[in-house]
């Protein structure tokens, strides 16, 4: 049967040219074992029960060998299109079939967008792979991923770094050379070099890679040549096989080929499917991998869904019973091969880069590879793993801690909780941390964070919504003047080179603003005197608040303006004195408070005081 490959493309392009550009094709396979044409219309694949009998079946029915997959004990016959039909009667034939062609399918499409998540490869800091430590990821050298796909661009910048194995199942040679695309976007996922500071990372570190192309140009994949590539997968030493590629249906020819990679302890990846929207139908080989009715229990390997950048369940992933994990498909950044068609995988400059070609694209067929690269981590974490203790692992240290729903099974991938997981340790998180200072209304604030590229300061009034204070900078500190009478709380992120941004813990400082009472009290002049003595009280409505020292005002009333024309300070009893000499005549006198960075201002109610 052929399978195909589970991604959709998306075109991440300047809203401009969204509408010219807006494309998703995607491939998952509605055609049946009964339905749709047979590749060649004499090709059949046989399973045999010894050499006799293969040999006895030849020549019984005039067929000759075109291909054998001699551990599975299967066979690929160019058969007289009579004889085709008396091959399961055969003595030592344990099934016969024909390849069936599985067709492509417009799939949702995702709209475009810009740089997501702070950074172009925003998926490498959403399944916090930058927090495994340098030394796990060194370790995985030890590991070597294989990738089932359509081939590689062996030159591709993020490959070349790994010198990977090449073989073509297709052409029996080493030349790999991708002229679809998926296999290189799959690869630089997988196991794309993370150090030769060119491109993206792959999610393995330096696990070693070995490309195998069983997929046509066109997208599909035969169950021969895709039990072919697990064969000689494992029989080369790969550790992980990654296949991103389904269909709706199994065969006995493919159930062989899983068996066979399981009894050698190694652990099968693949893509859950792209039709959550269109069906739904589960998805082969994932759900040989994590059973139908198995809720993400047992099984001898992983089903990947895909997320978006909220971790939620993108829209076109499949979901159900045979669903592992997740791990981010939606708008995820790879490396492209320069022998694809431009108009097919759209090139994405990436600033930086000096040789490689880069571009987006969304389905789980590219957040199949991202686990199969962070299985190896945790392998290398601790060699001493059985392939089912990997999964089980990266199972339960994904989001949903411990809880599996149909949606993401057990949430989405979190390589930095697996690979703590597999040496019994805790993740060590980057923090922020931020301080501060006030001076009156001005309040000063300090922050840092290691391996920080840039921060971005948020400040909230009174438990209002958080707004921008300093939007994207490198600086670290700030001092600002803020409104008196409020609380203002303070919250700094810092964003690493990944992409990866971590909060700190609010800084809060309330600025108080007391409320004054201003009183005058006036007594008149003597008799035949002139000179009246005046008292302010100066009364805030806050205690503890200073009462001496408070400068107070007289003005006088001038027609219709008031004048300034003398000045005291408060006792530590908040009383200000004045002895006035006077003219004759009748005068209407204020005292006024200017106020201060804690305290209102104040204006007393104005007295008349006449000299005779």
């Amino acid at each position: 049967m052929t399978r195909v490959f589970n991604k959709l493309r998306r075109l991440a392009v300047p809203a401009a040219l969204a509408s010219a550009l807006t494309l998703a094709l995607g491939d998952t396979a509605v055609a049946s074992s009964q339905a749709g044409p047979a590749v060649g219309g004499s090709v059949m694949v046989v399973g045999y029960s010894s050499d006799r009998a293969l040999r006895r079946a030849v020549a019984e029915s005039g067929s000759r060998v075109v291909r054998r997959i001699r551990p599975l004990q299967v066979a690929v016959l160019r058969t007289p299109p009579a004889a085709a039909r008396v091959l399961d009667g055969l003595r030592g034939v344990r099934y016969s079939d024909r390849p069936v062609l599985r067709h492509q399918l417009v799939d949702p499409g995702v709209a475009p967008a810009p740089v997501l998540g702070g950074a172009y490869e925003w998926q490498f800091a959403a399944a916090r792979e930058n927090l495994v430590p340098t030394s796990v990821s060194r370790a995985a050298s030890a590991i070597t991923v294989a990738v089932i796909d359509t081939g590689a661009d062996v030159a591709a910048p993020d490959l070349a770094a790994k010198t990977p194995a090449t073989w073509s199942v297709r052409s029996n040679s080493s030349d790999v050379t991708d002229y679809q695309g998926h296999g290189t976007f799959v690869s630089s996922l997988s196991a794309g070099s993370p150090t030769n500071a060119e491109g993206v990372a792959g999610f393995g570190g330096d696990a070693k890679l070995l490309a195998i192309q069983a997929g046509a140009v066109d997208g599909t994949i035969t169950d021969v040549d895709e039990s072919t590539a697990i064969v000689y997968a494992v029989d080369h030493g790969a550790k992980i096989i990654n296949m991103s590629f389904g269909g709706p249906a199994t065969s006995p020819t493919e159930q062989s080929a899983i068996a066979y990679a399981a009894a050698h302890g190694v652990l099968l990846v693949a893509a859950a499917g792209n039709s959550g929207q269109t069906g739904n139908d589960p998805s082969y080989p994932a759900a040989l991998l994590q059973p139908l009715g198995s809720n993400g229990q047992a099984g001898i390997g992983l089903a990947v869904a895909a997320s978006n950048l909220s971790g939620a369940r993108a829209s076109f992933s499949n979901y159900g019973s045979y669903i592992s994990l997740a791990a981010p498909g939606e708008n995820v950044f790879g490396a492209l091969s320069s022998s694809s068609d431009p108009s097919f995988w759209p090139r994405q400059h990436l600033p930086g880069s000096a040789v490689g070609i880069y571009g987006y694209g969304s389905g789980t067929s590219f957040s199949s590879p991202e686990v199969a690269g962070a299985a190896a981590l945790v392998w290398a974490a601790n060699p001493r793993l059985a392939a089912t203790d990997v999964a089980a692992i990266l199972k339960q240290s994904a989001s949903g801690n411990g809880g599996w729903n149909q949606d993401t099974g057990y949430g989405v991938l979190d390589v930095a909780a697996a690979v703590a997981r597999a040496q019994g340790g805790a993740v060590a998180v980057p923090t922020v941390t931020v301080a501060g200072t006030r001076s009156g209304l001005r309040v000063s604030l300090s922050w840092s964070s290691r391996g920080a590229v840039s921060y971005r300061l948020y400040v909230s009034r009174d438990g209002g919504i958080p707004q921008t204070l300093l939007g994207s900078t490198t600086a670290t500190a700030a001092s600002r003047q803020f409104e008196p009478g409020h609380s203002y709380s303070f919250t700094v992120t810092a964003t690493d080179a990944y992409g990866l941004t971590v909060a700190s813990t609010p800084y809060a400082v309330t600025l108080p603003y007391s409320a004054v009472r201003l009183e005058l009290r006036a007594s008149p002049p003597a008799r035949n005197k002139t000179a009246a003595r005046l008292r302010g009280l100066f009364t805030p409505a806050s205690k503890g608040v200073a009462l001496g020292g408070r400068r107070l005002v007289l003005e006088w009333l001038d027609g219709h303006t008031w004048r300034r024309f003398a000045a005291a300070s408060t006792n530590s009893n908040g009383v200000a004195a004045w002895t006035l000499a006077l003219r004759h005549g009748s005068y209407r006198i204020r005292a006024r408070y200017a106020g201060a960075d804690e305290l209102a201002p104040a204006t007393s109610r104005a007295v008349t005081i006449s000299v005779r």
